[in-house]
């Protein structure tokens, strides 16, 4: 079981310089993190945060300061939301990245759901469907050849190229989100793994997508996307990573095995847990006690 954890900055509390992002990600590294996340919310309203939304830096501008200071740490989009920019545009971001990282990049991306902030980018809430699909095969074509030809909608690539391209091939992991049945059905045909999240607590008053309380919502959606996996063909299923964790006590170590256990039971190959702190000093020392107290229990 590998773990992956949303890096703090995005909590206007929490010290936003270089040197924190350097004592976080050590943290993490220290404590045998597989991957640390960030979300994306270029624009949001301000009404969703007012209701308990969450700021966002920009992605790959984070991503791009953790490789810099990191030397084995995944550096995970969680997630990116795919439709709001040119999908050239992100495979350009994503090749620079895996390459001077030295291909450490997941790409976590999903369709979206704040239609405001659809409206302030100027991007077709209706459609964003639609063009996460679209996207998605954009990105592979980008990247699957020095010379590309693309048809999209409202642009086109012509024998265009962006190089270097990933360092990791045929490219980096994609991990497709979202909790609803076309989300799967994506996975199954697009994506390297099903990434779903948690909607319980206060995710399930700011994030409006399916709902997913708990394991039995899990395992029933993990059943779908082997069935249709079987019904169009793909021998092999993606791979199963959480993007959310709760327990139903308190935090302790033995719960969060019990709770990563029942996880890889059902399938689960990487989960997002969280890490706490009032401070960042707190977090960083919650992110090492991961790794004395939870992952050599896990591999024991």
């Amino acid at each position: 079981m590998k773990l992956s954890t949303v890096l703090p900055f995005d909590d206007p509390a929490m010290k936003t310089q270089k040197d924190a992002i350097l004592r976080a990600t050590g943290a993490l590294e220290r404590g045998g993190f597989d991957s640390c996340s960030v979300t994306d919310h270029p624009c949001p309203t301000g009404r969703w945060l007012d209701a308990g939304g969450h700021h966002a830096q920009d992605p790959f501008v984070m991503l791009a300061l953790v490789a810099a200071v990191t030397t084995k740490l995944r550096l995970l989009t969680g997630i990116l939301v795919l439709p709001y920019r040119n999908p050239f545009i992100t495979a350009r971001a994503v090749a620079t990245l895996d390459v001077f990282s030295g291909g450490r990049v997941i790409l976590g991306m999903g369709a979206g759901y704040l239609k405001g902030e659809y409206r302030a980018l100027g991007v077709d809430f209706e459609q964003r469907n639609e063009l996460m699909d679209e996207y998605l095969r954009a990105l592979k074509a980008a990247w699957g050849a020095d010379e590309f030809t693309f048809q999209g909608t409202g642009y086109v690539a012509q024998g265009n190229r962006i190089l270097p391209g990933p360092i990791q091939k045929p490219h980096p992991p994609l991990w497709v989100g979202g909790n609803s049945r076309r989300a799967i059905r994506r996975a199954a045909e697009l994506g390297d793994a099903w990434y779903p999240f948690f909607t319980a607590g206060q995710l399930s008053a700011t994030a409006r997508t399916a709902a997913m309380t708990g394991d039995v919502e899990l395992a029933d959606g993990i059943a779908y996307l082997r069935d249709y996996c079987a019904k169009i063909g793909r021998e092999t299923p993606p791979e199963i990573v959480t993007g959310g964790f709760y327990l139903t006590g308190e935090w302790t170590a033995a719960a969060v095995i019990d709770r990563l256990s029942e996880l890889h039971e059902l399938g689960v190959t990487c989960a997002g847990v969280p890490v706490r702190g009032r401070d960042l000093s707190e977090w960083c020392d919650n992110a090492e006690r991961y790794g004395s107290e939870v992952l050599p229990k896990l591999t024991a």
